[in-house]
């Protein structure tokens, strides 16, 4: 069920309307929520149910295990881990073991045989969801929670229909005990997760959606066009695709939450505004750089250890996160690229160096905002081939032609992408925090801004479009 269709549209009317009769009790809370959470979920295809069910047991019992036999505790941590890492490999990573492994056996005249179509469908959201899971008993060991004892309340936690199939990871250490109490919504927490909504709701069916028939068709090309002009505002475009596409979604998920009365982690905090590729990466998707920080990064060593084991431990996580993102070696390419960029700025340290220059710091946005276009490139093509020839292009500056941007993107992609832009820039020159914006004019000005949004999600949406990131 896409929050961007009229399905979710009824069903959030029915659950909120009953929600404030079920809320105060615990146990009707947490079954309500259940039951609400995994029809939401089942609506793909009610057998992904049973792989949720099964994960959330694993993890269920692997928690109160480790408090019932503490001596015994890391035995346990190791078969959530299995359980939750295998179930992940079964349904997400087959088909790409068996390609390679075909292109292997290709080179001595062998094949596996095995039909790639025959393969079990991916579920939505699990690679979201069994983080989530996995947190849970991670914490558990660590001494850093407590299990509950109440299955109702495990799973209302981990199949929280808002954030269940893309995010943001909330982690159990943080959402099960807004879990335990009742929590009021105050008038000003329904009004900023309204707002929060109908935003989300802007940046998907408005920039997200209309930008991808550009960007698409643009990848779908047998050879990619030879403009070089062309391809760096193709690259723009499916940044902010990219950008409002996936926080779209996770501004909707943190407005539902408020209306429930919980909060949700901030999952985007204007990433392109960034001076470093540091600094992008505690902007960009927030909750799973710091689950990777916190889950692999760390207990590899981080930065504890010697200049160059931080740096292999480094380079680790970032290839580990760009293979969670998709199974093909171009997510591992791009993991690998943003762990280079990060290993050059720990050597250099040129993002301090800079800084120290009032213009070339303004300047360094300009450039990591360039250098994360070019990543973009293997994060979006299909293959290293179609990467290669794509960057080849953005660099071939003789090949520059206004007549290719004219002929194949539309102004309106540019105009809407525009405003997620300016947008950027009025956070990143601190507009957002002067007393004008405090101020009782700036409030009636919030509420047209608001109303111009929803007038713009009904008469300027763009072609309905899955969530990017569902298919991860």
């Amino acid at each position: 069920m896409l929050f961007n269709s009229l399905e979710f549209i009824l069903f959030g009317v029915l659950f909120f309307a009953a929600w404030p009769l079920l809320k105060r009790r615990n146990n009707s809370r947490w079954i309500y929520l259940v039951i609400a959470s995994f029809f939401f979920y089942g609506w793909w295809d009610w057998r992904f149910l049973f792989l949720i069910t099964f994960s959330g047991l694993i993890d269920y019992g692997a928690g109160l295990a480790m408090v019932r036999w503490p001596s015994r505790k890391k035995l346990f941590l190791i078969l959530s881990i299995i359980g939750n890492l295998g179930s992940l490999a079964t349904f997400k990573y087959p088909g790409f073991f068996v390609k390679n492994l075909n292109a292997l056996l290709g080179l001595g005249g062998m094949t596996t045989g095995v039909d790639l179509t025959a393969l079990p469908p991916l579920p939505v959201g699990i690679s979201f969801y069994t983080f989530q899971s996995m947190s849970y008993t991670i914490d558990i060991y660590r001494g850093n929670l407590k299990p509950t004892r109440n299955p109702l309340h495990f799973f209302a936690y981990l199949a929280m229909f808002p954030q269940l199939v893309a995010g943001p990871i909330v982690r159990a250490v943080d959402l099960l005990p807004q879990l335990k109490t009742y929590k009021p919504t105050t008038e000003a927490a329904r009004w900023e997760g309204f707002r929060l909504i109908i935003y989300g709701y802007f940046k998907k069916a408005v920039v997200a959606d209309s930008v991808a028939r550009a960007v698409t068709a643009a990848f779908a090309a047998s050879t990619p066009l030879d403009s070089c002009g062309f391809w760096w505002v193709i690259m723009g475009l499916f940044a902010f695709q990219i950008y409002c596409d996936f926080s779209g979604y996770s501004d909707i998920a943190r407005g539902l939450a408020k209306w429930m009365g919980y909060e949700f982690p901030l999952n985007f905090d204007h990433p392109y505004t960034a001076r470093s590729f540091r600094e992008f990466w505690a902007r960009w998707h927030i909750s799973l750089s710091t689950w990777f920080r916190d889950y692999v990064y760390v207990p590899l060593g981080g930065s504890r250890k010697s200049a160059a084991r931080s740096h292999l431990n480094l380079w680790a996580t970032m290839v580990i996160s760009g293979f969670w993102h998709g199974a093909a070696w171009t997510f591992v390419g791009w993991g690998a690229a943003h762990a280079a960029l990060l290993s050059l700025e720990r050597l250099t340290q040129w993002p301090r160096r800079l800084a120290r220059i009032p213009v070339v710091r303004h300047a360094a946005v300009l450039l990591v905002f360039a250098i994360t276009l070019l990543t973009w490139v293997f994060f979006r093509a299909k293959s290293f081939g179609q990467a290669g020839q794509i960057c080849a292009r953005m660099f071939d500056f003789g090949g520059f032609s206004l007549g290719d941007i004219q002929a194949n993107i539309h102004i309106r992609d540019v105009l809407v992408v525009g405003l997620v832009l300016a947008r950027q820039v009025w956070v990143y020159v601190g507009m957002d925090r002067t007393s004008l914006v405090r101020s009782k004019t700036a409030n009636w000005l919030r509420v047209a801004g608001v109303a111009l949004l929803i007038i713009a999600c009904i008469f300027l949406r763009g072609p309905g479009e899955d969530f990017i990131y569902f298919q991860f």
